[in-house]
């Protein structure tokens, strides 16, 4: 397809998707960089190969996915042209986000109680690393959960429909992202030590 062709709505839709594209690689390669940096230090004789991620890190995990499938459901309600249910799933979504992040901070507190701190005397390394993701990937949620305020209150002054989607589709992408990022995160966590 010529990505030159088309009217100015679609080429405008086309170089935005094109641009969050971009973005996502970016935050790609940021996580991958913090990710190796984990591995690369797991060598060091004062890493704890024997730590367990907080329960609230699965619970958020759970969380997160589900609120992956309300957003997809609320896309579907958008493309059926029900109003009601759109809005309904987008608000599942948005609470399901703020439930993720209160579930990040509940880990956050598991750890501190297992007496390790981000920095200072009681810090380690390993959990330092762990923070340090877990944060990043909270500020992107915040991001998330912005974006979503978006599209509920565009929802709302009915400025979506099943042919002017744009919006939505570049919040669904970057929540679905999120999402993924935060399901490979976990794996990560959890498998390597």
């Amino acid at each position: 397809m010529d990505l030159t062709q088309g009217t100015k709505e679609e080429k405008i839709g086309r170089a935005k998707k094109m641009m969050l594209w971009f973005g996502i690689i970016s935050l790609v390669m940021s996580f991958a960089g913090w990710t190796s940096a984990f591995v690369v230090s797991s060598s060091r004789p004062d890493w704890l190969k024997d730590f367990q991620l907080p329960n609230a890190f699965l619970i958020s995990t759970v969380v997160i996915v589900i609120s992956s499938i309300t957003f997809i459901l609320a896309k579907k309600a958008l493309k059926s042209g029900s109003s009601k249910a759109t809005m309904l799933w987008l608000l599942v979504t948005l609470v399901l986000g703020v439930v993720f992040i209160y579930n990040q901070f509940a880990g956050f507190q598991q750890i501190i109680d297992l007496g390790y701190n981000f920095t200072g005397p009681t810090s380690n390394v390993t959990m330092s690393y762990i923070y340090l993701i877990a944060l990043v990937h909270i500020v992107h949620v915040l991001v998330g959960l912005i974006c979503l305020l978006v599209v509920i209150f565009n929802q709302f002054k009915q400025k979506y429909s099943d042919s002017n989607m744009l919006g939505f589709e570049l919040a669904a992408i970057f929540w679905h992202f999120i999402d993924i990022l935060w399901v490979y995160l976990f794996l990560f966590l959890y498998f390597v030590r």
